[in-house]
C-alpha cells in the first residue's frame, strides 16, 4: 500500500500563491482544460484561478480547511503551476517551500521519499 498523498491534509499552496497561467490552458480555448468559469483574466496572455489574485488568497477549487482534510475539485484539470509544485523533488527530497508552508499551520515536515518512490 502506498503512502497517503501529503497534499490531502495540507492545502497551504492553494491559499498562499496566485495561480497564474497562460490563457490557452482554459477550456474556452482550443485544447484547454482548466474550467474557464473558475478563472479571471490578468492580461492579454494570462489568467489566474479565482480567489488567488488578492489577499486573503484561497483558490476557488480548494475544498476543505487547510491543515485538515482538503482536495482540489478540478485536480485532473488543474493548471500548470499546480501540476509543477510537487510535495517532493525529483530526487525524493521534500520541497523546501512546501515544508515551510506546512510549518505555518503546525503540520510536520515531509520526509524524504524512499528509493523508488520519487516523482
Amino acid at each position: 500500500m502506498s503512502d497517503p498523498n501529503p497534499c490531502l491534509d495540507c492545502g497551504m499552496c492553494c491559499v498562499q500563491f496566485r495561480v497564474s497561467f497562460y490563457w490557452g490552458e482554459a477550456d474556452d480555448a482550443p485544447g484547454g482544460f482548466v474550467p474557464a468559469g473558475l478563472t479571471e483574466k490578468l492580461n492579454l496572455h494570462l489568467r489566474c484561478m479565482q480567489g488567488t489574485n488578492a489577499e486573503p488568497r484561497r483558490c476557488v477549487a480548494l475544498e476543505g480547511r487547510p491543515g485538515g482534510r482538503v482536495f482540489c475539485t478540478i485536480y485532473d484539470r488543474r493548471p500548470t503551476p499546480c501540476r509543477e509544485f510537487p510535495s517532493h523533488e525529483a530526487d525524493g527530497s521534500p520541497n523546501r517551500k512546501c515544508n515551510e508552508l506546512r510549518a505555518q499551520i503546525g503540520l510536520p515536515p515531509l520526509q524524504p521519499l524512499a528509493a523508488g518512490q520519487a516523482a
